[in-house]
């Protein structure tokens, strides 16, 4: 295999494609030299067949708003692997949402899933549709006319949805209602994230921001260093920074800043529990504005507009709004202002150019493939309790995604440790994703 002609084949079939193609061009980069250990790979065109999706839905979406007026969006899903288990990934509901950025979020789900342990095929779906500023019942309307086209591409066995941006418990438990009214069947197992009282589990909410910190702190360990007493700048104020800031500040760290579309909210002494609380109440209201932490606590915080969390001096960064989220500009303000670690708990949520600068300056750095996967574990956790038909404890599952989280750090560094004993997490995350996906094709033949 050679990386520059596959991506020189790419760019022509899928002409600005930047983001799917920067994510295929990353991960093949990485594993060149170990794919072409592997001749039974090229023999079998591995890469090839892995880098298109198995197939693509397009549908359109109508439905009516509060006005009594007909409204149209676009609705995707992309099965893009299923080598070792069902296809398996969220539901994004965004204003941004475009094919390309699910192929890319497909393409990195199918190896951020090989390298939870746990048996899912990668998975991406959604729609342009923006919830903010829409009432509840508009939302419910969407997401009831959504599943009404999904339905009977989906299954427990065949393609396991679950939240992403956008899509949170309220918004899963409404398409699972419009599931299970049109199958004429209960069964929960078909989504995730689904509320407590009904298959859900009780952790999946703060999972994945749990998951970011408990392989943020293997990191660091490693390296010699505590996350105790670090300053940490998050950015985005749904579930996955939600749970960040309830774990960092659980395991001593002082978040001193979080950011929204509108600017950065600085909280000097630190976030405190009631307003980690209260980011829920700012998710729920759609009007996506972390100017409303300052106004409900005034004392504590101070909202400046136009900034990211990227301009606070922290010692960590955890991008975990969305992707391509941190510039090379973002990097390089980073460093100037003390920062030595950042672990993208946002899918791909540093740009290339920053990546490079962070790996050149010495400064650690993990992918959300690896950082992020605590919440599709939880998930594939969801999934086994489901069709066990089982109940954990929140301790129980946090063990457990605990256990995940460190053999996925232990994966990162079996295939990414350097000569000179530092680990480069990227590599190391991507090819023991890809060797996983890749065995598996190779032993299913030639389908």
């Amino acid at each position: 295999m050679k990386t520059q002609e596959i991506m020189a084949r790419l760019q022509v079939k899928y002409p600005g494609e930047s983001e799917y193609l920067q994510a295929v061009q990353e991960v093949l980069e990485s594993v060149e030299e170990v794919y072409n250990r592997h001749p039974e790979f090229e023999k079998a065109k591995i890469v090839e067949r892995m880098v298109e999706p198995d197939r693509i839905f397009t549908f359109r979406v109508t439905w009516v708003d509060d006005k009594g007026e007909v409204q149209t969006n676009t609705g995707y899903r992309i099965q893009f692997n299923s080598a070792i288990g069902p296809y398996k990934g969220g539901i994004r509901f965004h204003k941004a949402v475009t094919p390309s950025m699910l192929k890319f979020l497909g393409f990195e789900q199918t190896f951020k899933n090989a390298l939870t342990t746990l048996p899912m095929g990668g998975a991406k779906g959604g729609s342009d549709f923006d919830p903010v500023g829409k009432s509840n019942d508009e939302i419910m309307r969407f997401c009831q006319a959504f599943m009404y086209e999904l339905w009977q591409c989906i299954g427990p066995d065949q393609d396991i949805p679950a939240g992403d941006v956008g899509v949170g418990g309220r918004e899963i438990g409404y398409m699972y209602g419009m599931y299970k009214k049109l199958a004429r069947q209960y069964n929960t197992g078909v989504l995730t994230g689904k509320g407590a009282t009904w298959g859900g589990s009780i952790l999946r909410p703060k999972a994945t921001g749990f998951g970011a910190l408990y392989f943020t702190q293997n990191l660091l360990h490693r390296a010699g260093k505590d996350i105790a007493g670090c300053k940490v700048a998050i950015s985005g104020f749904g579930n996955v920074a939600w749970g960040a800031c309830t774990k960092a500040k659980e395991l001593g760290a002082k978040v001193v800043a979080i950011s929204g579309p509108d600017g950065v909210c600085r909280i000097p002494g630190g976030i405190t529990s009631e307003m980690i609380d209260y980011m829920l109440v700012m998710r729920a209201s759609n009007r996506n504005k972390v100017e409303d932490m300052a106004v409900k606590f005034p004392e504590l915080a101070e909202f400046e507009a136009g900034k990211k969390a990227w301009s606070v001096p922290v010692d960590i960064a955890l991008p975990c709004a969305f992707q391509n989220e941190l510039s090379e500009d973002d990097a390089r303000e980073l460093k100037a202002n003390g920062c030595w670690c950042c672990c993208e708990v946002s899918n791909m949520g540093c740009q290339p150019g920053a990546i490079k600068f962070f790996q050149s300056n010495g400064i650690l750095f993990a992918p959300g493939k690896a950082v992020n996967a605590g919440g599709v574990a939880t998930s594939g956790l969801e999934m086994t309790q489901n069709a066990s038909h089982i109940s954990w404890s929140g301790k129980e599952v946090d063990e457990k995604l605990h256990f995940i989280m460190d053999s996925i750090h232990a994966a990162c560094v079996k295939y990414g440790e350097q000569p000179d004993g530092s680990v480069d997490y990227v590599k190391g995350a991507n090819i023991a994703g890809f060797m996983k996906v890749a065995t598996a094709m190779l032993e299913q033949g030639i389908i």
